[in-house]
């Protein structure tokens, strides 16, 4: 611990208040942004200031979050969202107290274990992830209000304010957002609604062209208004159920009324003097993040050194484990009995360990899960908030892949998700990001798909000292590992740490992902040599952090610089 909060203090203190994250070089030593009041780091400028603002006003950490969510439903269409869910995990200074608020989707009452295979018994190619038939009833206007009206000090209207004028005016078009929509110009193409949205002219916004949204601010205006009734019952509902029936959704205004938020209780775990909290199933992200936490936690990985073939080694056999035992385990805690504290004990953990070997790779055919019963769940965002008083959000929500199902609701103006992939169409066979799922997460009525998103809080004797989470689909969870053993093993500051080179593993398909040219040659060839299967990424993940300097109680952001990210503080 001394290393680290030696690091924390000596940091340099950079000038600006804003850090953008695509600005950084090689040449440029990464360097948090500091503040003393509060702090919000998100993938999108705009959302990260709106988000600041609301916490100059007065608001408190819950009312930034729904503040910046909101408007990343504006700004940040591939992933910020009101048409799908997430988990949003909150933590009191005062108390200590912390709750997960769930909104996450789930599907329809007319959704059937086998209703994406055909007549032979084989998935349909695409129907779990495009169209119509892969949305999931959403759950982000429930979650955030439920979240506001428990626990936030503001009104509706007034957080959602800023996103209704952003939809409404318009912003301007970046480089990122341009070449994102040029990216899905053709998949658009084949959706009326979305198209309409998203194109102009047939083609992509260009960057610095205005784009506005009155459609999207007319429905945001209505949920100021009337709260989530206008979405789950009022004129929004019939509008999405319209949509369902011109393209042969399930969605039904019975499936809209009675879908319901819940608060419940993050798992908990300790690794090396720090306490973790995270998210529970329906969510695996905080269950695997403790397991592999306590693989971990006995080994020197700061001796090893970072990214080297022994501390990759090391990571790698124990996310095949782990994996392994998400796919067997985890679903959605009400309609399968999950095995969670057997999964995140210690002695569990060291049955496992049995199974590594750090000199050569274990080929994933020859690991399966536990049995941790004798021992007693790509394309999201994430961002982080830090209040004055040190009350914590860590909110991570998604439409899952890039735009959800690539279907706008007419008249409305809002994506809609493609989370049903995120069950096992066919337990046994992979999902979109390659995820094996078994019966735990085999499709029902009314049931919730399981996640991996890993919204993450962590504290140091009693105090507040991390918030951290990321995007990723299956990536998720092994990012958040590698950010928070970035900093308390390998004494990075918290901008160094998300900017740091990834890898990942998750036990199938068989490859150990590295991002593009951030291995040497030397380290590739002896990963190869250890019997690792290599593949190549662009990036991995798009993390958000907060640090909290445990000497001075000042807060230090770090924004990924893989995608737009900024960390705004005061």
């Amino acid at each position: 611990m001394q290393r680290t909060k030696t690091i924390i203090s000596g940091l340099i203190i950079a000038s600006l208040v804003i850090f953008i994250g695509n600005t950084i070089t090689p040449q440029e030593p990464p360097q948090p942004v500091q503040a003393t009041h509060g702090m919000v780091v998100s993938t999108n400028r705009l959302a990260s200031e709106v988000g600041v603002e609301i916490l100059k006003k007065g608001g408190n950490a819950v009312d930034a979050a729904v503040a910046t969510a909101f408007t990343l439903a504006v700004t940040h269409p591939s992933a910020g969202n009101i048409g799908g869910g997430g988990f949003m995990l909150i933590r009191w200074a005062d108390t200590g107290k912390a709750v997960l608020v769930d909104y996450r989707e789930e599907a329809p009452g007319r959704a059937e274990r086998d209703m994406y295979l055909d007549e032979k018994g084989e998935i349909i190619p695409d129907a779990s992830t495009l169209g119509y038939l892969a949305i999931g009833v959403p759950g982000t206007p429930a979650g955030l209000d439920l979240a506001l009206e428990r626990y936030g000090t503001m009104s509706l209207p007034q957080v959602m304010a800023p996103a209704i004028k952003l939809a409404e005016e318009g912003f301007e078009v970046t480089q990122p957002f341009s070449r994102s929509l040029e990216g899905y110009a053709k998949i658009f193409s084949r959706f009326p609604s979305t198209s309409a949205i998203f194109l102009k002219n047939g083609k992509p916004y260009q960057p610095g062209e205005v784009f506005r949204q009155p459609d999207l601010a007319r429905t945001l205006r209505l949920i100021a208004k009337e709260g989530p009734t206008a979405f789950y019952k009022g004129e929004i509902a019939r509008l999405i159920v319209q949509e369902m029936e011109r393209g042969g959704g399930l969605i039904t205004l019975e499936d809209l009324a009675s879908y319901q938020a819940y608060i419940r209780e993050p798992v908990r775990g300790n690794y090396r003097g720090y306490e973790i909290l995270s998210a529970p199933p329906p969510s695996s992200g905080g269950v695997a993040l403790l397991q592999l936490l306590n693989l971990l936690e006995e080994f020197d990985l700061s001796s090893m050194g970072h990214n080297t073939p022994e501390s990759i080694s090391l990571m790698v056999e124990a996310e095949k484990l782990v994996y392994a035992d998400r796919a067997e385990y985890l679903g959605d805690p009400r309609f399968v009995q999950i095995p969670v504290q057997g999964l995140i004990s210690k002695r569990y953990a060291e049955d496992r360990l049995k199974k590594i070997n750090l000199s050569h790779a274990t080929p994933s055919n020859q690991i399966t899960h536990g049995i941790p019963t004798l021992y007693e769940s790509e394309e999201t965002t994430h961002f982080s908030v830090v209040d004055s008083k040190g009350n914590a959000v860590a909110n991570t929500y998604t439409l899952n892949g890039g735009y959800g199902s690539k279907v706008v609701v007419e008249g409305a103006g809002f994506l809609l998700n493609n989370e049903m992939d995120d069950f096992s169409s066919k337990p046994g066979f992979p999902n979109m990001y390659g995820l094996i799922g078994g019966e735990a997460n085999a499709i029902a009525p009314h049931k919730r798909m399981l996640s991996s998103m890993t919204p993450t809080i962590l504290l140091k004797d009693g105090k507040l000292f991390m918030v951290i989470g990321t995007p990723g689909g299956s990536t998720i969870i092994t990012t958040v590992l590698q950010v928070i053993l970035n900093v308390i093993q390998h004494g990075m500051n918290i901008q160094q740490a998300v900017a740091a080179p990834r890898v990942h593993h998750q036990w199938t398909p068989d490859f150990l992902y590295y991002e593009r040219d951030t291995l040497s040659g030397e380290i590739l060839k002896t990963l190869l040599q250890r019997g690792y299967q290599l593949k190549e990424r662009r990036s991995i993940g798009d993390a958000h952090g907060i640090l909290v300097d445990p000497k001075t109680g000042k807060l230090w952001g770090g924004a990924d610089p893989r995608m737009d990210g900024v960390a705004v503080g005061y």
